[in-house]
């Protein structure tokens, strides 16, 4: 029987919720091996002068627990 653990990450991009959804998961890739699974969570956008000009992405990722 597998044991996932969740943690939860903001990321941010200039492009679009997508490049925020995989910001968030290639910097935790960084220090979190064997990411499974992600659940977005939430969106926002920056505005400034009437234009969306940064967007960002809650999402939660899980991955498995080794022993």
């Amino acid at each position: 029987m597998s044991v996932y653990k969740v943690i939860e990450l903001v990321g941010e991009s200039s492009s679009g919720w997508q490049g925020a959804v995989e910001d968030a998961i290639e910097r935790a890739s960084k220090t979190v091996d064997g990411i499974t699974g992600v659940e977005l969570i939430n969106m926002t956008a920056k505005v400034k002068n009437g234009r969306v000009v940064g967007w960002k992405a809650n999402v939660k990722a899980a991955f498995e627990v080794q022993d």
